[in-house]
């Protein structure tokens, strides 16, 4: 059972950062933010859950059950992942490339504290357990004082920065893309999302800083920052996977980037060429049949809907090529189940999934773990709300090992040296947020 309260707000952007340094005492923070992106479907402004009251950790191995037993058992609020080689769990799959990160596979915790902030309201969330902590808390949050430097981004000191190395380098890039097409021309895949890691050993960062300026540079609308005691995601994502609101389910697969410019009429040119262009559109379309096929394995028979088609958003780093689709379940469905049928999310894997993900774990040279996973949170009504580990920093503190990777989809139109470009301009947020 929890306690919960309700405050008008005179100054919310304030509240906001407040929470997020007040949030940097406990071992366990998970910080959404969605940067007041005016979505069809978002719920909170910011979500701030601290402090774990039970967890659940694991292996790939029965994860989807151990998951299921965990969100039924706790009947609240849980936050956490869901990595890639969950992939494992799902079908007959193996994980054996490098990782330095060393996560746990999944990792879910049931927070003793909880915030929604939307819009001039901030709405709380206590167990019963710690209540007699509430109002001594909230003081310490409005009286938090703002460090102005880790919210302020600045790419002028780069003296102590880490040393990026590539798991892949270009030339070898581009043959396992040209191997990639020689599946898809045989016809053993027509798209496969073809990932490589970029990581500095011996790296100590600032995790909260890293965050702040990955944020202020790129702004999308599924920012998150969590730690997990040594362990930290710091997230500038721009994708929604999927999400479940009463009896409807929403998936936003991304397929289909452009780089911004400056110069407004160029800008608008680019988001033209990107409507226009025949591959991102295919590549788009395609993922939007996976998911599809995925949805209609929980879905009410006819319920199926694609709402919106190759749709462009434009964010501060890119402009992006999204489709929603959506279906409608019982009341009764185990959310759980929605999950484990569409996970991993098509955007990330290609099609047909199980060959696209048995060929790129063959190319690829790092295990993905929690990037191209998910990261989102249950509700006690038993809806949830996950994004795309995409366009994020992965910090293991102990081994001081920095990860970011990046991915694209390789269909029969794709050329390397483009693939390889693209790759790049996804890099760009993360390069800088660390050179900052």
């Amino acid at each position: 059972m929890r306690v919960t309260l309700q405050i008008s707000l005179k100054n919310p952007q304030k509240v906001k950062q407040q929470l997020l340094l007040w949030s940097q005492q406990y071992h366990e923070v998970v910080w959404f933010d969605s940067n007041k992106h005016q979505t069809n479907y978002g719920d909170f402004d910011a979500v701030l859950a601290v402090d774990a009251f039970t967890l659940l950790q694991t292996d790939h191995t029965n994860a989807f059950q151990k998951l299921a037993e965990y969100q039924k058992t706790t009947s609240d609020w849980i936050f956490g992942y869901l990595s890639y080689d969950l992939k494992n769990d799902v079908e007959h799959l193996i994980s054996q490339n490098v990782d330095g990160l060393h996560f746990p596979e999944l990792y879910f915790f049931q927070p003793k504290k909880v915030f929604f902030l939307k819009e001039n309201t901030l709405e709380i969330h206590y167990l019963k357990a710690v209540d007699d902590e509430l109002d001594a808390d909230i003081s310490e949050i409005l009286n938090t004082k703002i460090d102005v430097e880790i919210f302020t981004y600045d790419d002028s000191n780069k003296e102590h920065r880490p040393k990026i190395k590539l798991r892949i380098h270009k030339d070898e890039y581009y043959e396992k893309v040209n191997k990639l097409l020689a599946h898809i021309h045989r016809g053993d895949i027509y798209e496969a999302n073809f990932c490589q890691e970029f990581y500095a050993e011996n790296a100590a960062i600032d995790p909260l800083s890293t965050y702040t300026h990955l944020n202020a540079i790129s702004k999308p609308p599924f920012a998150t920052y969590m730690r997990l005691e040594d362990k930290y995601i710091l997230s500038a994502s721009p994708e929604r996977y999927i999400k479940k609101k009463g009896t409807k389910v929403i998936s936003q697969p991304i397929k289909g980037t452009a780089k911004r410019s400056k110069n407004v009429t160029e800008d608008q040119q680019l988001i033209e060429n990107l409507q226009n262009d025949e591959k991102e559109r295919a590549e788009n379309v395609m993922i939007v049949d996976l998911v599809r096929n995925d949805l209609s394995k929980t879905a009410i028979k006819g319920s199926v809907q694609v709402a919106e088609l190759c749709k462009i958003y434009t964010f501060d780093q890119v402009h992006q090529m999204i489709s929603t689709v959506t279906s409608e379940v019982k009341e009764d469905q185990n959310p759980i189940e929605i999950l484990q049928t569409t996970f991993p999310m098509g955007s990330m894997t290609g099609a047909p999934k199980i060959s696209a993900m048995n060929i790129i774990e063959n190319l690829e040279e790092t295990k993905r773990g929690i990037y191209s996973g998910a990261i989102g949170y249950f509700t006690p009504e038993n809806d949830f709300d996950f994004n795309v580990v995409i366009r994020s920093i992965l910090y293991n503190s102990t081994e001081k090992y920095v990860s970011y990777s990046v991915g694209g989809a390789i269909t029969a139109k794709s050329i390397p040296e483009k693939e390889y470009e693209e790759c790049l301009i996804k890099a760009k947020a993360m390069r800088e947020a660390l050179e900052s």
